[in-house]
């Protein structure tokens, strides 16, 4: 019962953070807001803050909630097309928790090998969607215009509009926060920043603490489930993938589970890789969250990027997933990038940087 109480505890403080994020930005100012979010005009700059900003907190899920938050907010300072493409950065971001787990086996040429290859195999899967959604959206909008149907026809079926309790009590937890700012400075731009920086933490460490809390819970479960998957149908470990990634809320988690997994010979990288498309499925339920903390009469672009965030996941996964040779595409570089990773440990170190930093910096400079 008490886990039961901190989860749900550690879910209202990481709403608040979100609830409060817009309201922060809003207080900054046009002029702060423009400069700001001009670059992430330019879909391939915007790609490149989607994949740095998860790197550096090493969670698409608090960079995810935090460009709810921002779409969502008063005046729009974030449009939601200039967020789609930072989404798809995140998505990729995500990924170097697990490659970087996969390197405590270096010391172990051949458990090296195996770990490297199934970490792997979901970056080469998440940049190959998003080389080939990235180009269509860019030329149909298909992401934004069908979540934003969707997104109507929620609303439509829901009918009759009521105060949500769950709103009711965000502000009434939001509103010591503002105080706190005002009574810290005058200045409306300096009290942005403060309720900013705060619910930046807020953010990230309910996620922290919650991850924590739900895997401490359910890490030997999902092991078990795990285990008992591998070997059986691509749709059954789909299915195991989203339900784990729901369960301890990163998809990071279910990922880094099976490198070690991999290490000891368990797993294959073409076992692994479904379990790893249902992860980027369920993470996209954070986000889902993160929608309902918002209000206010641009609460509707909230739920549409969180929509997006789904709508790009499962697009993915029907791209590839039921054709074998296109399924079995990350397999393979990534098996034979563990070959050369296990030859040179250069490799995997310039990998990551390249993959991650240096790679994205390209994009946004040739296409600035």
């Amino acid at each position: 019962l008490s886990r039961v109480v901190t989860v749900m505890g550690l879910l209202l403080v990481f709403l608040v953070g979100v609830k409060c994020l817009g309201g922060g930005f809003k207080m900054l100012g046009h002029d702060v807001l423009d400069s700001f979010f001009a670059a992430t005009s330019n879909p391939f700059i915007a790609l490149m803050v989607g994949i740095l900003a998860t790197t550096l907190v090493q969670s698409s899920s608090v960079t995810t909630a935090m460009i709810v938050g921002l779409v969502a907010a008063p005046d729009n300072p974030l449009p939601i097309a200039n967020a789609v493409p930072m989404i798809m950065g995140a998505n990729i971001g995500t990924t170097v928790t697990n490659t970087i787990v996969s390197m405590a086996h270096m010391g172990r040429p051949e458990e090296f090998r195996r770990a490297f290859s199934v970490a792997t195999c979901h970056d080469f899967f998440n940049y190959m969607i998003v080389v080939t959604l990235l180009p269509l959206e860019l030329m149909t909008g298909f992401l934004r215009r069908s979540a934003t149907g969707l997104a109507d026809l929620l609303g439509d079926i829901s009918g009759v509009k009521y105060e949500s309790p769950l709103k009711s009590l965000l502000k009434k937890l939001v509103a010591p926060i503002k105080d706190g700012a005002a009574a810290l400075s005058d200045a409306e731009q300096i009290q942005g920043i403060i309720i900013i920086l705060v619910s930046a933490v807020l953010i990230f460490v309910s996620l922290w603490l919650l991850v924590r809390t739900l895997r401490a819970v359910l890490q030997t479960r999902v092991e078990v489930s795990l285990n008992r998957v591998l070997g059986s149908s691509i749709v059954l470990s789909v299915i195991v993938g989203i339900i784990v990634t729901v369960m301890v809320q990163s998809s990071s988690i279910t990922t880094s589970l099976l490198v070690p997994l991999a290490g000891a010979g368990v797993i294959t990288a073409r076992q692994a890789f479904p379990i790893t498309v249902g992860a980027n499925i369920g993470t996209t339920v954070t986000a889902l969250l993160a929608s309902m903390a918002v209000s206010g009469e641009n609460a509707e672009a909230g739920i549409i990027i969180a929509l997006v965030h789904l709508g790009f996941n499962l697009s993915g996964t029907f791209l590839v997933l039921p054709f074998p040779r296109i399924r079995a595409i990350p397999v393979r570089f990534s098996t034979m990038l563990a070959e050369s990773a296990v030859r040179s440990k250069k490799w995997p170190i310039f990998y990551v940087i390249m993959l991650f930093y240096i790679l994205p910096a390209i994009f946004a400079f040739l296409f600035r």
